[in-house]
């Protein structure tokens, strides 16, 4: 399968898309000064225990404790910080009768702890007690004794020829875990990978005993690096970056790790936003909206809630030639196969109810269900899936371990207070990026003054005077900013300092004479 992953750097966000066949079906956001916090280590203090709800608050430094359930609760070793290993080895989980996991954790308590979710509203990250570091080949995890290999290796030689590689290379006090990208990597590669990642543990190490409790001693890579490490496989083409210095930050990285990809590595040096010459742009506009039209004239309703996901199929506009049922049928495999990719698009995770058309036949609901179960199948999070139920609805949960798109890329409305949502700041931001670039590609204004909401003149002043100077010179052109409280929050205005002229639409009128 033809792959293709696009990074877009701007003022106010770095956003990543993969295509696959030059079909979008992933899409990663991070604002700048706002890195992810998943795979993070830190050293902790456990703040409250809570047998009840069989999870512990654990104080790391971040606004919010990270919670602790008994059941992440693995790996004694990393129990007690500071204290003897034979004595931590023996701190074990035990399960009582009535199926409850009790643990030796007390109130003011150093631990070790990585997070496998992020912090989302008002809950705090999700944590592990089983440490595990992520390189581009191996994932290192301290203190267990067993190998792993990925389910997506199929061959059965070439796991037994990764099985012992890694067998010669550990010794008892690491766990490995083979990665999908190892496939058809050299011995040499592969301890490479692995003398990295003792490395980066024993400096880990280093850290934490000269450092008190609560503290970050591990970071992982950021989200463009993180998904080069972990996505870039052999059936990547090419990787298309629009900023100099992240290219060369990801070409130094993959120098060192894999230097047989780095020519895959390409600038792109036009003018022109990035994601709005690939049609990129368009595709991520069309996911603010919970409607998903589908060829046959079918649509999707994605609705997101604190407590699920809804889906809901409709006919729409499809006229079938066949009876009800097959016509029921041809629909619902359309809608199964973007549901899957919808799904995968807007990250959207925990529970996830769909509502497909009524089909009375069990071997076409069976049909529709095992399309859905293949489709889920190219998706890197781990899901679940029911079977349609008598009420002809589809339960299925998928793994969360970020923000979903929309929560990645919209803010709570200060006016209506989460009733509605509207585009970041950030994004904003990116927005006045990119119809300066368009704009200076057609016109030559040297001045322009730029309209904002008070809140948004303030932040850009505050904040991000530094990337607007650069925004200037990068453009040559010089931009006054001034505060009008008449504009909202989510729109800007350009106004030339020439004549006066508001050209906030004017490329819209020049597209329209062409």
């Amino acid at each position: 399968m033809k792959k293709e992953i696009i990074i877009n750097e701007s003022m106010g966000e770095t956003r990543i898309a993969i295509l696959e066949e030059d079909r979008l079906v992933e899409v990663y956001v991070e604002k700048q000064g706002q890195q992810r916090m998943v795979s993070n280590i830190y050293k902790g203090k456990v703040e409250n225990v809570i047998p009840g709800m069989q999870a512990a608050f654990v104080d790391i430094g971040y606004g919010i404790n990270a919670f602790l359930p008994f059941s992440e609760i693995h790996n004694g070793e990393f129990l007690l910080a500071g204290v003897d290993s034979d004595d931590a080895k023996q701190n074990n989980n035990k399960r009582t009768d009535n199926g409850n996991i009790e643990v030796d954790l007390h109130t003011g308590q150093e631990i070790f702890v990585q997070i496998i979710k992020e912090p989302f509203a008002n809950k705090g990250p999700r944590v592990t007690t089983e440490i595990a570091i992520p390189g581009r080949l191996l994932v290192l995890v301290p203190n267990v004794n067993y190998i792993g290999i990925s389910k997506k290796l199929w061959d059965k030689y070439e796991r037994r020829r990764l099985k012992k590689i890694a067998n010669k290379l550990r010794n008892k006090d690491f766990g490995l875990i083979i990665r999908t990208v190892a496939e058809g990597k050299s011995e040499e590669q592969i301890t490479n990978d692995y003398e990295m990642l003792i490395t980066h543990w024993r400096k880990l190490e280093k850290k934490a005993k000269n450092t008190n409790a609560p503290a970050l001693i591990y970071e992982d890579l950021e989200t463009a690096s993180s998904v080069i490490r972990d996505l870039l496989t052999t059936d990547v083409g090419k990787i298309t970056i629009d900023t100099k210095k992240l290219y060369k930050k990801l070409y130094s990285y993959l120098e060192d790790v894999s230097p047989n990809l780095s020519e895959r590595l390409q600038y792109y040096k036009l003018r022109a936003p990035l994601f709005e010459s690939m049609g990129i742009e368009t595709e991520i506009a069309k996911l603010m909206s919970p409607q998903v039209k589908l060829k046959s004239g079918a649509y999707l309703i994605i609705e997101k809630t604190e407590a699920m996901v809804v889906v809901d199929v409709n006919s729409g506009r499809f006229i079938g030639k066949q009876l009800h049922e097959q016509n029921s049928l041809k629909i619902n495999l359309e809608a199964a196969r973007e549901i899957a990719r919808q799904l995968r698009l807007r990250d959207l995770s925990g529970l996830i109810v769909i509502d497909f058309i009524d089909m009375r036949e069990q071997a076409n609901q069976r049909k529709v269900y095992n399309e859905l179960r293949n489709e889920l199948k190219k998706d890197r999070a781990k899901v679940a899936v029911a079977p349609i139920s008598e009420f002809g609805l589809l339960e299925m949960t998928r793994q969360r371990i970020r923000l979903s798109l929309l929560d990645s890329m919209t803010e709570e409305c200060p006016t209506c207070h989460g009733a509605g949502q509207i585009i970041s700041k950030e994004t904003l931001i990116t927005r006045i990026d990119h119809w300066l670039r368009r704009y200076k590609s057609k016109r030559r204004s040297l001045r322009l003054k730029l309209l904002l909401h008070p809140e948004i003149e303030e932040f850009l002043r505050l904040h991000k005077k530094k990337a607007l100077r650069g925004l200037m010179w990068k453009n040559f052109v010089h931009i006054k900013i001034e505060a009008n409280p008449e504009i909202h929050r989510d729109q800007f205005e350009f106004i030339t300092m020439s004549d006066g002229k508001n050209v906030t639409n004017a490329l819209e009128k020049d597209n329209s004479k062409t």
